[in-house]
């Protein structure tokens, strides 16, 4: 369990448009990620993931691939990539690419040249003909925007989306379209990155004859959502280019469970993914999607964080994050905007100490939350936009936009937020995007020069689990498991004990140890409030209080 490089680090999250702009022009680039590597490493982290540097029309904000082989000409070119991952390197950082396979863009090669039916391309993508009165081939939805077909007036037929209507599926049962796959990967590797987040990937194999569903929610998804020939087409790339390489492969799998997990990521002979990126830690305060919002509950928090714990224990290596580009901000939605510091503290501790190789987002180390904008037309996301059509012919345009500040992924990617100057010190010039109004008190420069700011404790957390061998490689134990308030773990390794305690509450909340802990005496090597002592076994929390103890 302790061969793999990467189960030690710890990665940062780049999403390069909103990150930092290096030639004024108002849109994040690789200039400006040149600039601040030196900052990514201070946080404590150990490699980047970047979400997609390609050249892109911008659909699904690069989600929405039209050539791989390239970057987007608003991020640079392919010269300043390679001084940017020379320096990461020089730096010990690893750099992990997004590879975006289910899909395309509609203005890809591959697609401009099968809606001609031009070899060998035909068949590069899921056409079908319409059904006898000419409508789309199935029922299938489309998770982004309306029905799963478009009909495309070039070839005469129907074609596949699960996403955006410019973001055609790829027809991966076509051996053809898996080498072309196989040559990015190489494409990229050969370059010197070190491993790729694969977008969606356990979507990319479909039932054979594409029925229709007779379900009434996500019509379709029991037919792609981890397919027939998922596991062969995995085991192919990895065969064929990953084992080639020293590298790793992190699939996005929507809608995984560790039982079914363990069937991709379980080391040893048969498996085809190293890491796996889930969701059912995101659906605490949710069903299925943050746009289905509930009240938050800690409780269902905690058993996502057990399951994955416990089911993975010894067999597979666990892959942690609170954030990212899909979803909006964790101190909006699982903590509190009013003790922002105490809250983004607390859940840093709660999910950083678990075993797992842990991801952090940009923003997310200085406790950016949630922007809400005053019109629909200021957002930018394809989903929200989509999802406010359809909420406006059931109810008022006001509950509509509600429902968008509360779950669009847009509040994740504002830009971020260097200092109280002008513009948050993202741009020289005007930003490609709303700022969030709360940058003159949330912003790095400002929390770089408190040494008690949530920077500072995500740098002390971090530094804390690479040089405690319980926090990387102990086994996890939970306690206090009912409560709806606190949550407090232990991670044992070789007679060294790492216990976490972390609370969900502004209301005081009575602590006491478990057995076996020993606290009297004892100070927190981290914490988030002064004059951590321990009377009679316990304390009595603060809002939002953590305090963490190596015994």
């Amino acid at each position: 369990m302790k061969e793999k490089w990467y189960k030690p680090m710890a990665f940062y999250q780049v999403w390069p448009r909103s990150f930092k702009d290096g030639n004024g022009d108002g849109i994040g680039d690789l200039y400006g990620v040149l600039d601040k590597l030196e900052y990514i490493k201070s946080v404590g982290v150990d490699g980047i993931w970047f979400s997609p540097l390609y050249v892109s029309p911008n659909a699904d904000y690069g989600y929405d691939i039209a050539d791989y082989r390239n970057i987007s000409p608003e991020y640079g070119d392919l010269a300043i990539f390679k001084k940017v991952l020379e320096k990461a390197h020089a730096l010990g950082l690893k750099v992990v690419m997004d590879l975006v396979v289910n899909h395309t863009s509609d203005e890809h090669e591959w697609f401009q040249r099968s809606r001609r039916r031009e070899a060998p391309y035909t068949d590069y993508y899921i056409w079908r003909p319409g059904k006898a009165d000419g409508a789309p081939p199935n029922n299938w939805d489309s998770l982004f925007e309306g029905k799963a077909w478009a009909f495309d007036d070039v070839r005469g037929e129907y074609y596949l989306h699960l996403f955006a209507k410019k973001q055609p599926d790829l027809n991966m049962d076509n051996p053809a379209v898996r080498e072309e796959v196989k040559a990015v990967m190489r494409f990229w590797l050969d370059m010197g990155v070190d491993g790729f987040r694969e977008d969606v990937i356990t979507f990319i194999s479909k039932q054979a004859g594409l029925p229709d569903d007779p379900t009434p929610f996500a019509r379709g998804m029991k037919y792609y959502k981890n397919g027939p020939h998922l596991r062969e087409y995995l085991a192919e790339f990895r065969h064929d280019v990953l084992d080639q390489y020293d590298c790793f492969a992190l699939g996005e799998a929507p809608m995984m469970t560790p039982e079914k997990a363990l069937g991709f990521i379980a080391e040893g002979e048969g498996q085809t993914l190293d890491l796996m990126f889930h969701f059912q830690h995101m659906e605490a305060d949710c069903f299925f999607t943050e746009y289905m919002h509930l009240p938050f509950r800690l409780r269902k928090l905690k058993r996502a964080f057990r399951r994955w714990q416990k089911k993975l224990a010894g067999k597979a290596w666990n892959t942690l994050y609170l954030e990212n580009h899909d979803h909006p901000r964790i101190i909006s939605r699982y903590g509190s905007e009013k003790y922002r510091a105490e809250s983004g503290k607390t859940l840093a501790a709660a999910y950083l100490f678990q075993q797992g190789t842990p991801f952090v987002y940009q923003g997310q180390e200085i406790g950016m939350s949630n922007i809400a904008l005053p019109s629909i037309d200021d957002y930018t996301d394809v989903l929200a936009k989509n999802n406010y059509k359809k909420y406006i012919k059931r109810q008022s345009p006001e509950k509509a936009l509600r429902r968008i500040q509360r779950a669009c992924r847009d509040s994740s990617r504002t830009p971020m937020q260097w200092s109280g100057g002008a513009n948050a010190g993202f741009s020289e010039g005007e930003p490609w995007f709303a700022l969030n109004p709360n940058y003159p008190e949330v912003n790095v420069a400002k929390e770089d020069a408190d040494p008690d700011s949530l920077l500072n404790f995500y740098r002390a957390a971090l530094s804390l689990r690479k040089n405690t061998p319980a926090a990387i490689w102990g086994d996890y134990r939970e306690y206090r498991k009912i409560s709806g308030k606190l949550y407090v773990y232990a991670r044992e390794y070789e007679g060294q004990r790492l216990l976490v305690v972390c609370s969900f509450s502004e209301k005081p909340v009575r602590f006491k140890a478990p057995g076996g802990f020993r606290l009297e005496g004892k100070k927190p090597v981290l914490c988030n409030y002064p004059d951590a002592a321990v009377k009679n076994g316990g304390f009595v929390t603060r809002p939002y209080e953590t305090r963490v103890y190596v015994l």
